[in-house]
């Protein structure tokens, strides 16, 4: 009976039970599978502030997920609810292999961080960042929180289109935000046009 373990996952996802997880010391238990949860976006040699890159050097890939349910009810009300994680992944890029002679593609992962939203145990905004670089390798059982304050918090703080986050990265939720009235247009806001 195939049916029954994928009822058992969408009763999961839709119950909330993809949110964020901790342990006893606060640490976030690292989203093994946040592969198959919400792709938001990707950008290759984003930057955000004067850390250009040096020229020549190469781009990376930035890869944006959500979990499930948090991203259900950003589409039923604009914003994102308490126990969402929003997942980037760093890739290394390339421009040449097998049959690909021009534009780049996704190679080597460098990074993995979380932006995790949780009310109750996060003062200020109710928003936290955390490594999962050490986790995902198997350094460490779980994601230890970056010490704040940091720059992605500030960056987020200053520029987040929507509670803290770079929904103007993020396409298709822009129409979403502005729906709601949720979007806020910053000084280093896209547009979304």
């Amino acid at each position: 009976m195939k049916l029954l373990p994928l009822l058992i996952l969408f009763a999961a996802c839709c119950m909330g039970g993809d949110k964020a997880r901790f342990t006893k010391d606060g640490a976030l238990q690292p989203p093994s599978d946040y592969r198959e949860w919400i792709f938001l976006s990707s950008g290759l040699g984003m930057t955000y502030g004067p850390n250009a890159p040096a020229a020549g050097a190469p781009l990376r890939f930035d890869n944006v997920y959500v979990n499930p349910s948090s991203y259900q009810e950003f589409l039923r009300s604009g914003k994102w609810p308490d126990g969402t994680v929003l997942v980037l992944e760093i890739r290394e890029s390339a421009s040449e292999g097998s049959i690909n002679r021009h534009g780049r593609y996704q190679t080597t992962r460098t990074a993995v961080e979380a932006n995790v939203k949780d009310s109750h145990r996060f003062g200020g905004n109710g928003w936290a960042f955390f490594d999962l670089t050490p986790a995902m390798d198997g350094r460490q059982p779980a994601a230890k929180r970056i010490p704040s304050p940091n720059r992605c918090e500030q960056c987020h703080s200053a520029n987040g289109a929507v509670d803290n986050t770079f929904v103007q990265f993020y396409p298709e939720l822009i129409p979403i935000a502005k729906k709601y009235g949720t979007f806020q247009a910053t000084a280093g806001a896209a547009s979304g046009h």
